[in-house]
C-alpha cells in the first residue's frame, strides 16, 4: 500500500466542501477553487500556499500560525508546511479561513479562530520553506 502525499490529503478533505471544485496545479499538486477564485493549491511535497488580505497574513505569520511566501513575501500569500499528520489540521484550518472569507461567511479577523492549538512554526524543527 502507497502512502498518500500530506497535500492530498488537505485537497481530500477540503475539496468536500460545498462549491468547492479541484483541479490540478500548473506547478504541480492541487488547486482549490469556490466561485471561481482560488482559495489555495498544494503542492506535492506538502507546503500549501494561500492568498489572504495583507492585514490576515501579516496577523498569521506575526502569530506563527505560517510564513511568508517565499517568492511572493510582500503580498497577501502564505506558505505553511505540512511535514506530518499533525500539520493536517492546522492545514485544514488556513483553508477554512480563506474560504469563509471568499464565500462571505467569515469570521472576524482573529487568529483565535484557531482554537484546536495547532502547532506553531516555531515549535517545529526549523526546515525554511526556501531551502
Amino acid at each position: 500500500m502507497g502512502t498518500i502525499d500530506l497535500g492530498e490529503r488537505v485537497a481530500g478533505i477540503v475539496k468536500h466542501w460545498d462549491g468547492v471544485s479541484l483541479r490540478p496545479y500548473r506547478f504541480g499538486g492541487f488547486e482549490l477553487r469556490v466561485a471561481h477564485r482560488e482559495i489555495g493549491h498544494v503542492h506535492l511535497g506538502g507546503v500549501a500556499d494561500l492568498l489572504m488580505k495583507v492585514r490576515m497574513r501579516r496577523d498569521l505569520v506575526a502569530a506563527g500560525r505560517a510564513e511568508p511566501h517565499r517568492t511572493q513575501q510582500h503580498s497577501g500569500w502564505i506558505s505553511f508546511r505540512i511535514r506530518s499528520e499533525h500539520d493536517v489540521p492546522a492545514a485544514v484550518k488556513l483553508f477554512q479561513l480563506n474560504y469563509e472569507r471568499l464565500r462571505g461567511t467569515a469570521h472576524p479577523p482573529s487568529i483565535t479562530f484557531f482554537g484546536t492549538n495547532p502547532t506553531l512554526l516555531a515549535h517545529r524543527t526549523s526546515d525554511k520553506l526556501s531551502s
